[in-house]
């Protein structure tokens, strides 16, 4: 394929110009290009010429942009910490909304939940059969046995943070108690499976095999997605993936990892009327942990949990 060009300026992959060797480059660090980014973007012009999924560099993170990313997640942290503190048996999914609300507040923070889309509430609470998207209400008590997922995120200063966590109510089933453990363990071999220039599929893949080593089902339909700037941003991480397929994971790519994981069949049920909760479509319990990251030069940083 023939060079594109802008006036003078080169048109990479992306459609972005590229610097000049000795111009500042296009990352804001305040380097020289031929010092920062030159080698990676000639790295992804190749493997885009070669038929390989790049993210565009308006997706790979700056220094400055992670560390607004994880000022953000220090907000995001500290609420799923404060409910983790205080959840219990009797509690409410309307008092945990009001716990996230008050926490952001407090910290100069704004629940990224809110108004999402129309979504009411600051916070997903998603209880036993729910997958994802519970709306919280005074009508949703807490009880002994029930696993429970808080799904948080925050916006600080423009930058997004997202993760949730799985909490067990009092005396859980064993294999509900499984299914939580599994879920978390899965999270952790896709953490494992990133490499620097390697595939986001091999990440899917990882949690996949976990999960149905286990036993399980991983539910298609929802993902992983970027995340820092937005917040849903590309990639989108799909968790029935295969190896060696998707994005290159290129440092500077921020995501989140959140598989959904069910107890008894894959499938899922999205006719609830308020059009954001999604249940098994069995019945089945199910779970999910999330936690975002960036890819770094030699593996990746856990921004939040």
């Amino acid at each position: 394929m023939a060079p594109r060009f802008e006036g003078r300026r080169r048109l990479m992959f992306d459609d972005m110009k590229s610097p000049g060797r000795n111009d500042e480059c296009w990352c804001g660090s305040g380097k020289k290009y031929k010092k920062c980014h030159l080698n990676a973007d000639e790295r992804m012009e190749e493997l885009f010429e070669q038929g390989f999924e790049v993210p565009d560099r308006t997706l790979l993170k700056t220094p400055a942009d992670i560390e607004g990313i994880k000022r953000s997640a220090e907000v995001n942290i500290g609420s799923l910490d404060y409910v983790a503190e205080h959840i219990k048996a009797g509690v409410s999914t309307e008092e945990i909304d009001k716990w996230v609300y008050d926490y952001c507040i407090e910290h100069d923070a704004i629940p990224a939940d809110l108004n999402y889309e129309g979504f009411p509430k600051s916070v997903c609470t998603s209880i036993n059969e729910v997958v994802c998207h519970g709306i919280p209400s005074p009508d949703d008590v807490l009880k002994e046995g029930d696993i429970a997922n808080v799904d948080m995120s925050t916006i600080k200063d423009g930058y997004y943070s997202d993760s949730s966590r799985m909490f067990c109510i009092g005396e859980v089933d064993p294999e509900h108690k499984r299914l939580v453990e599994v879920t978390r363990e899965a999270v952790q071999a896709g953490l494992d499976a990133i490499r620097p220039w390697g595939f986001l599929g091999d990440v899917g893949h990882a949690v996949n095999k976990v999960c149905t080593d286990a036993g399980f089902t991983v539910v298609r339909e929802f993902g992983g997605h970027g995340i820092g700037r937005e917040f849903h941003e590309d990639p989108w991480v799909s968790f029935t993936s295969e190896p060696s397929t998707g994005m290159i994971l290129v440092p500077g790519l921020c995501f989140t990892i959140e598989p959904m994981v069910n107890l008894g069949a894959q499938e899922i049920d999205m006719s609830d009327p308020n059009g954001w909760t999604v249940r098994t479509a069995d019945g089945s319990p199910t779970a999910q942990w999330e936690v975002q990251v960036v890819v770094t030069e030699t593996g990746y940083e856990l921004i939040s949990w």
